[in-house]
């Protein structure tokens, strides 16, 4: 007699994928680490592909290595790029007022009225007379 299926889940829309939360990836790593538990074990009873949670596994570990080595927090990679874009625009507008400062600065030397100096006459070569 064949085993009964558990859990069907059919997904439905226009996303071929489903999506973890961070917080059931944390839950379903620290599953794998637990005395008796198998990486293929946990993927069975979760519906998920054992090299998926392989991958979560060596994405914490490695996140904890930097965080640990660099003496900081670990920061997803979707707020690094954030800040990445952050910057590139910041850049660009300084490099926008950068030139708009210039133009001004050029157009304002060209504005300005020349000052007329006076020459003096200069004195006679010596021993002319």
């Amino acid at each position: 007699m064949a085993k009964p299926i558990e859990r069907v889940e059919i997904i439905t829309g226009i996303h071929r994928r489903r999506r973890y939360t961070a917080e059931e990836k944390v839950r379903l790593v620290e599953q794998t680490m637990q005395p008796g538990m198998t990486v293929s074990a946990v993927a069975r009873l979760h519906g998920v592909s054992p090299s998926l949670l392989f991958q979560w596994r060596r994405r914490m570990a490695e996140g904890g290595q930097e965080a640990v080595r660099a003496d900081e927090e670990v920061v997803p990679i979707s707020r690094v790029r954030e800040l990445e874009n952050r910057v590139r625009e910041l850049e660009r507008l300084l490099g926008r007022k950068t030139m708009e400062t210039e133009i001004l600065r050029e157009a304002l030397e060209q504005a300005r009225p020349k000052k007329l100096t006076l020459r003096l006459p200069s004195p006679p070569p010596a021993g002319s007379r």
